[in-house]
């Protein structure tokens, strides 16, 4: 069999779970893997175009692909009262979003996703990489920003202002934990491989639980330019039981989520199954 290409990042969440995996430090069952390893919004391109067999999405862009992608039970990022925030140079109140150029890390990006179910009135948006974001609203080239990943950090240091939390905004109005981002595969491949990545990826996350100090090594290297107390706040925020195996609640949310964007028509309604069975 040719080689599986497999999509994760390069955040300590993602590395700190494929660390196993990548490094051989479980059975692959006889499968040979390419990794690529990159920024989630070029996953999610890579994945709208049908040019990845296996990678992290955000669930806003495997809601445009769901015809041909389906979802691992594990390895997925729920937000536990926490999400996207929204930040600015100084507080205003959301009455003024409607007049306000926000920076988002990605068009496809479930962040974005979030911000249009929340607050449709934003329609002044610019994609930006996430880690130019702050900088972007600090010189002012924007209103305000939506920040992920390590950045819901250290934006207060710079000075920066929390406008919302788009995670406890979720839950506040639906009492159910935020969907961010998961795994998938494609469903042309044959369901037995589909079935062992699903066994891998799950077998990868449990070492990860089992042996944290072991996958250090492997997110130290690709988040050279992070504080270390940031990348452990960073993996404690975003790897929780839901990554461990998705579950009920877990599913209960993603479908939910995609109920949402369907009634808003920011995507078609999601028909097929979706997790691996």
């Amino acid at each position: 069999m040719t080689k599986i290409r497999f999509g994760f990042s390069t955040c300590p969440n993602d590395t700190f779970i494929f660390d196993a995996l990548y490094n051989k430090k479980i059975d692959r069952q006889g499968l040979d893997f390419e990794f690529i390893l990159a920024d989630v919004e070029e996953l999610n391109g890579l994945a709208l175009t049908g040019n990845i067999e296996v990678t992290k999405i955000s669930y806003h862009s495997y809601g445009l692909v769901a015809n041909d992608y389906i979802l691992s039970n594990y390895g997925s990022a729920l937000g536990k009262n926490n999400g996207p925030l929204l930040i600015a140079r100084q507080e205003f109140p959301l009455s003024e979003l409607d007049k306000m150029t926000v920076a988002i890390p990605g068009k496809h990006t479930t962040a974005n996703l979030l911000l249009s179910i929340g607050f449709p009135q934003i329609t002044r948006k610019k994609t930006m990489l996430f880690s130019d974001i702050e900088q972007a609203v600090l010189d002012g080239e924007v209103d305000a920003g939506l920040i992920i990943h390590e950045s819901r950090f250290t934006y207060e240091a710079k000075g920066l202002r929390k406008i919302v939390d788009l995670g406890k905004w979720w839950e506040s109005q639906w009492q159910k934990p935020l969907p961010l981002g998961g795994i998938c595969a494609q469903r042309k491949l044959e369901k037995s491989v589909l079935i062992k990545i699903n066994t891998l990826i799950g077998e990868s996350v449990a070492y990860a639980f089992d042996h944290p100090d072991d996958t250090m090594p492997f997110v130290r290297q690709y988040a050279q330019e992070m504080n270390p107390e940031v990348m452990k706040k960073h993996i404690e925020l975003y790897v929780n039981n839901y990554t461990r195996e998705i579950g009920v609640a877990g599913k209960d949310s993603v479908q939910f989520l995609f109920r949402k964007a369907a009634e808003m028509n920011i995507f078609d309604p999601v028909n097929k199954p979706l997790f691996i069975q």
